[in-house]
């Protein structure tokens, strides 16, 4: 991407008094987006219907401006950006309203995986959620799903922990700028998490993590996943709010049911009691319910009976069967094979549809 329509995508969210309904209007309607910035306000209130008082008051170039200062520190620190029209944009986050028009991203995840789920619960958990927690990672942990959570204490940077130790792409959602972490003890959770997930946000660098942000945060934990799963809940707080969004995103909600009376127990249980989400009793319960139950073995007889490998395909193939991704260099060590060589392979099987291709050169089976 060149740098001049970085800087554009970065203002355009600068741009006083346009949220992201009227910016995706003014794009669709002028073209592009340096349109926005560069055409007569009278001809962009001509082709969109826009009020010329609000045209006027976007202050275009003191966007640009803070862009551009924006646009530096970003290549400086290596964050990667995604525009709501790149293909790298999350495509279930799109489909939401109020999504933003760009997020900001470190580590090396697939921000389209097959399938999507975000675990949220209370920050105060107590041993049954806990548990409820590690059999749910543990259950899944073969059915290639990543797993959304929003870093904060208890289950959120439990959840996190467990896919780190079972090698599960795991994504965390802040409420602030990639220019710090909060809490800040997560900070070695965050580092580990870069290798097979990261951590994605709509805040510019510098954004503190102050309290009006965490409901923000908490909508983009529910339009990225297939799935919420509630662990554990008061009957109010974030994970009420994230589940709450989920079902007006027509998505699927989940929630484990607890002791009555227990007051982290009184939020999963209204949700199931109010029909706001399904109960789920452990692991294999949910995956029968989403009909995510998987068969590597079977999954192994269909691509050698229905789809013609050579030997050196099918020997791709076996190292990256029950793996959640394999970067090139590695299956260059354990195929024998040259990166060259390599590459070709990796090219018939995606023509094929047997693997596709991970952000960070990395390949995984279909």
């Amino acid at each position: 991407m060149n740098n001049s329509l970085l800087i554009h995508q970065i203002g355009l969210t600068f741009l006083q008094g346009i949220g992201p309904k009227k910016a995706s209007h003014l794009v669709s309607k002028l073209g592009s987006i340096e349109a926005i910035f560069c055409e007569k306000l009278n001809q962009i209130h001509h082709l969109t219907g826009i009020g010329k008082s609000v045209l006027q008051n976007m202050h275009r170039e003191q966007a640009l401006q803070r862009a551009e200062v924006q646009m530096e520190y970003i290549l400086k620190h290596s964050i990667s950006t995604h525009f709501y029209l790149d293909i790298n944009y999350p495509r279930r986050l799109k489909q939401c309203e109020d999504a933003p028009l760009l997020l900001y991203s470190k580590g090396t995840f697939d921000p389209n995986p097959a399938r999507v789920i975000s675990i949220v619960g209370t920050r105060t958990a107590t041993e049954y959620g806990k548990g409820l927690c590690e059999e749910l990672i543990f259950k899944i942990k073969d059915s290639d799903i990543q797993i959304v959570s929003g870093m904060a204490y208890g289950i959120d940077i439990l959840a996190h922990q467990l896919c780190v130790k079972n090698n599960i792409q795991t994504l965390g959602i802040l409420g602030h700028g990639l220019d710090r972490l909060y809490p800040s003890v997560h900070k070695r959770t965050a580092e580990q998490m870069f290798f097979n997930g990261g951590l994605l946000t709509e805040f510019i660098p510098g954004t503190r993590p102050d309290r009006e942000n965490f409901p923000m945060r908490n909508r983009i934990v529910a339009g990225m996943a297939d799935a919420t799963i509630v662990i554990e809940s008061k009957k109010s707080g974030g994970s009420l709010i994230t589940a709450n969004l989920a079902n007006d995103y027509n998505r699927d909600v989940f929630a484990f049911p607890g002791n009555i009376g227990q007051l982290f127990s009184e939020g999963c249980n209204g949700l199931i009691q109010k029909n706001k989400a399904h109960m789920v009793l452990n692991g294999s319960d949910f995956l029968k319910q989403m009909n995510w139950e998987t068969d590597q073995s079977k999954k192994a007889v269909q691509r050698s009976c229905f789809i013609e490998l050579s030997k050196n395909e099918q020997m791709v193939c076996k190292v990256l069967e029950n793996s959640s991704g394999q970067h090139v260099d590695v299956l260059s060590i354990k195929t024998n094979q040259s990166v060259s060589s390599l590459n070709v392979q990796l090219f018939h099987l995606e023509m094929k549809g047997v693997i596709k291709s991970l952000p960070g050169k990395k390949y995984v089976l279909i």
